[in-house]
């Protein structure tokens, strides 16, 4: 974990922290729900597979994916988590990526903590783009990157293998406008 400030963000019911070994049985329980993962490209099996993520996630190698963990002010319990991945130093972008348990859905926490998340993004990295692919079928997750002020740019056909199956997934991006445009 290469990150030392955490991105600022304030919401009635949950907070972030730094994601940690101890969140696995909670991220892996709502991650394996069918209603999760249908609409998700992950292929987790059994815990172990969820337990090779994190091996990346403590890295300190400066591009090494970041995750966050989103947890309920009430009682601490991981309700989803968010961070980056495909970070290029070089060109200066990265792809976003979120889930979020069931029982929180509907509340506001995704398009919060993705605005949130993507301004530290900007601000903490230096990204000057962030992008996101999402599944075709994902239309909550499209409707939270649209929130965020992040455009459509197209369809990637058959851009991912997810649980064997060639799958459809839009590509959106946000620029950090203070330097895009500057």
């Amino acid at each position: 974990m290469h990150y030392i400030d955490l991105p600022d963000f304030v919401h009635e019911l949950v907070a972030l922290r730094p994601l940690s070994r101890a969140d696995a049985a909670a991220w892996y329980a709502y991650l394996t729900m069918p209603r999760v993962l249908d609409h998700t490209s992950w292929d987790l099996r059994s815990m172990d597979d969820l337990m090779q993520k994190f091996d990346a996630l403590e890295s300190l190698d400066p591009a090494s994916e970041i995750r966050l963990a989103i947890v309920r002010h009430d009682s601490g319990a991981l309700v989803g988590t968010i961070g980056f991945h495909s970070i290029s130093l070089l060109h200066k972008t990265v792809e976003i990526a979120y889930d979020l348990a069931p029982a929180v859905w509907g509340k506001d926490i995704a398009p919060a903590v993705c605005n949130a998340v993507a301004e530290w993004g900007f601000s903490y990295l230096g990204a000057v783009r962030i992008q996101a692919t999402v599944l075709d079928s994902n239309t909550r997750s499209i409707r939270v990157l649209e929130k965020c002020g992040f455009q459509c740019e197209g369809l990637l056909r058959s851009f991912r293998m997810v649980r064997g199956h060639p799958r459809n997934f839009w590509i959106y991006s946000r620029l950090d406008l203070r330097v895009t445009e500057a």
